[in-house]
């Protein structure tokens, strides 16, 4: 019944090509999260602002991002814009869907981070003659980014794996298009997808583990 045979040496020795698609995954990870940081914080600070419109636009932002699957927000950047004549390509939509998701996820952890923060601090800050610019800057933001920490390490790793979806839009320059061009030559599907597996699984441990070193130098206080 069982009469499936393992051809390792054909999948390791296409290693090579899947650790260049393994940098591939990893740049767009780490550029997804530079955007989903950056409009997070944009995020935040509408939802912060007071402005019903501004605040009402992150609202919808942060929800839409957080309950629909991440699989239709990168289908809508590269089928769905391309019905308004924008037309994006894998790599693009890919990185802008991610990116997307990222911000969503991550404005919910900042504003969890800084409800955790007292008002006093704030007031504090003010008693001593900063702004309110300074007493965010100086006492706020330091404490809010300590906490919201390591819920960013785990969007990363999450951006990591997310990546993998770009093959249904059509990329295969990253480890997952690679190991689906491979797998399509050779129909050896078990290995290519374990040794995949196994690279998505180390790079996740290395993010986690390098996340916690340096939590650990940064916030030993």
């Amino acid at each position: 019944m069982f009469s499936y045979t393992f051809h390792w040496n054909q999948a390791l020795k296409a290693l090579p090509q899947m650790l260049d698609g393994a940098l591939v995954t990893l740049q767009v990870a780490l550029l997804s999260m530079v955007i989903g940081l950056a409009l997070a914080l944009a995020l935040t600070a509408c939802r912060l602002s007071g402005n019903r419109i501004l605040g009402g636009f992150a609202t919808a932002w942060v929800e839409i991002a957080r309950n629909t699957p991440a699989l239709f927000q990168i289908y809508m950047a590269h089928f769905g814009l391309g019905n308004f004549g924008i037309h994006l390509s894998p790599y693009t939509a890919l990185l802008a869907g991610i990116a997307f998701n990222n911000a969503g996820y991550l404005a919910e952890n900042f504003r969890g981070a800084l409800k955790a923060i007292p008002d006093t601090q704030t007031r504090a800050g003010r008693s001593l003659g900063m702004t309110s610019v300074q007493a965010f800057r100086y006492i706020v933001l330091p404490q809010m980014l300590r906490i919201a920490f390591l819920p960013v390490t785990n969007q990363m790793v999450w951006a990591i794996l997310m990546t993998s979806l770009g093959v249904t839009v059509g990329m295969n320059t990253d480890l997952a298009g690679i190991t689906q061009e491979l797998n399509a030559r050779s129909f050896r599907t078990f290995e290519f997808f374990a040794i995949a597996a196994v690279i998505y699984y180390v790079i996740a441990k290395v993010v986690t583990l390098g996340a916690r070193l340096l939590a650990a130098r940064m916030f030993r206080y």
